[in-house]
């Protein structure tokens, strides 16, 4: 199964061959996993990579209920899972954007931004609809008190840990993806400042049981992500379209205040409250005040500082605007005088304006 059309073959285990092949190789991966269900002797491993672990039977409402608690060995599903991503990366990149791509005709650096933006909406799209769907079957929505009450939230539902193993994997298969992709040296800070902010705030909410508050809170920033990408690719399809830049632009601040509200409602006032103020690993209770203050510390920076960069991006692109147009009036005033003592005709040996008026009269000198 090729995902790439191979203009050029390259020598085995050479760099050229493992970026071009990869998804063919670590499509092979798979394969070999999924065989190993088959046989008695390797379908326990096999489990191990393909299922969530660490599930437990619960009597909830006289139903029996699968809840599921995490561990080490969630590691093992996050690799299998990170090697689907790999996989599915490859497909949207050559069945959709590299088609886009051909009948565009954009420049080398218009096309990377457009194949990461493309490539970020899929994936947007497919997890805020996923999270909005889960937040609306558990009962966040009708209950936002359920956000922090009955701390720790130590028991998930499996629609939930593996949401949040999905997450762990797609953001883990942006590293290599790095490389796959040839992604610029001056690019790569920039990708990996906001593949390390995800991952960090993924694996807090997961591992101090805060799996309530951090699905919401992962909703909105997919969703306002989400218009920022998609505004993008419109740009790119077409230079004229700013509009929605605009409309993004107010979801973004929207957002960052929601995300801030919702924090300190949680956990600074919520989880606050409660009685359980312990530390016990065991029991996955974290809800100390230094813990609080914590998390309360790392949610603030970073949402103060994807301000500050909004801020002062607008603030230079607001610049750069009047500086182009000062620049274009003035070109258009140095046009427009030029045309007014431009010679519009020649009346009885006399050099005239355009206007009719000669300011200065002369005679034109015969050859």
């Amino acid at each position: 199964m090729a995902f790439r059309r191979r203009n050029k073959s390259y020598p085995f285990f050479s760099q050229e061959f493992l970026i071009q092949n990869h998804a063919d190789i670590v499509f092979s991966l798979v394969i070999f996993i999924l065989i190993g269900l088959m046989f008695e002797t390797t379908a326990k491993t096999a489990i191990l990579f393909i299922q969530p672990q660490y599930n437990i039977s619960t009597m909830i409402a006289d139903e029996e209920v699968s809840l599921y608690l995490y561990g080490w060995k969630d590691c093992a599903t996050v690799v299998f899972y990170l090697c689907i991503t790999i996989i599915l990366h490859a497909v949207v990149q050559e069945y959709v954007l590299d088609k886009v791509n051909r009948r565009l005709h954009l420049s080398k650096s218009k096309n990377t931004k457009f194949n990461e933006s493309g490539q970020l909406c899929v994936f947007y799209l497919v997890s805020s609809l996923w999270s909005l769907y889960v937040i609306a079957t558990e009962g966040y929505l009708l209950h936002p008190s359920s956000l922090w009450e009955n701390y720790p939230h130590v028991h998930l539902r499996f629609q939930v840990k593996f949401f949040y193993l999905t997450q762990l994997a797609y953001w883990l298969h942006a590293l290599p993806e790095l490389y796959f992709q040839k992604v610029r040296k001056e690019e790569i800070p920039r990708q990996l400042q906001y593949i390390s902010l995800y991952l960090l705030h993924i694996l807090a909410a997961y591992l101090l049981n805060l799996t309530r508050v951090g699905l919401v809170l992962l909703f909105l920033q997919y969703l306002s992500e989400m218009g920022f990408h998609l505004s993008r690719l419109f740009y790119f399809i077409d230079e004229n379209h700013h509009k929605m830049f605009e409309m993004w632009s107010i979801g973004f601040v929207l957002t960052r205040m929601i995300t801030l509200t919702l924090m300190f409602l949680a956990v600074g006032f919520g989880l606050a409250r409660s009685e359980n103020q312990t530390f016990d690993l065991e029991a996955g209770n974290f809800n100390t005040v230094s813990i609080r203050l914590l998390v309360l510390l790392v949610v603030c920076f970073t949402q103060s500082w994807l301000l500050w960069k909004f801020f002062r991006f607008q603030l230079s692109r607001t610049r750069e605007l009047r500086l182009e147009q000062a620049a274009r009036k003035r070109a258009a005033a140095k046009q427009q005088t030029q045309r007014t003592l431009k010679v519009g005709h020649n009346e009885n040996g006399l050099i005239k304006a355009e206007n009719g008026t000669s300011p200065r009269l002369k005679k034109i000198k015969t050859p």
